[in-house]
């Protein structure tokens, strides 16, 4: 080999080691603390929650401004953004919701329910000021006769104590146990 391939070699060699990219950051939303309070149907069944078309990604959304939206580099959901937000939202209404069985539709469980909650999340980003955001309408029916009991639009929000992902996750956790706050609300009253 001349020198010149010996060369050629050596920078094709650390061009595809440059290229290997470091491992992403996972993130997961989790429950939160909610206050319990009895009453309401035995069993409720929660259907995986509608998503907005730009959170349909594994990649975490950071900033809806100016029309654009920014999505992070490396850092990702640990699971699917609808059903993580559905696992945590069931998560919350059980804590919420002493004495009633929740299950969410797409879960190994099945049961005949006694009301069904629909949740279609419009909006869930940061926006430009790091404000948290969460746009959601919430239907509710009867789970027998599926006639509709109740339905209402929210938009809640949270700020997150650091500039960080991991921040704007646990911000993101608070404004889903918000919503599961106003859930519960609207499912006792079916």
């Amino acid at each position: 080999m001349t020198s010149w391939n010996i060369l050629a070699l050596a920078v094709a060699a650390g061009s595809i080691a440059g290229c290997a990219s470091a491992e992403p950051t996972v993130f997961a939303l989790g429950p939160s603390d909610g206050i319990a309070r009895p009453g309401g149907p035995a069993v409720v069944e929660l259907r995986r929650p509608g998503l907005a078309g730009y959170l349909d990604r594994s990649d975490v959304v950071a900033r809806v401004a100016d029309y654009r939206v920014r999505v992070l580099t490396n850092e990702r959901w640990g699971e699917p953004l609808g059903d993580m937000i559905g696992r945590v939202l069931a998560e919350d209404l059980t804590e919420r919701m002493p004495g009633t069985t929740i299950f969410s539709e797409d879960g190994a469980i099945t049961a005949d329910p006694d009301a069904i909650v629909e949740v279609d999340i419009l909006r869930f980003d940061a926006g430009a000021g790091g404000l948290v955001i969460l746009q959601a309408q919430v239907a509710v029916e009867s789970g027998r006769s599926h006639a509709a009991a109740s339905s209402r639009s929210f938009t809640l929000s949270a700020r997150p104590s650091a500039g960080s992902t991991a921040a704007m996750a646990a911000a993101m956790s608070a404004v889903l146990g918000e919503l599961a706050d106003r859930m519960a609300l609207l499912v006792r009253g079916a």
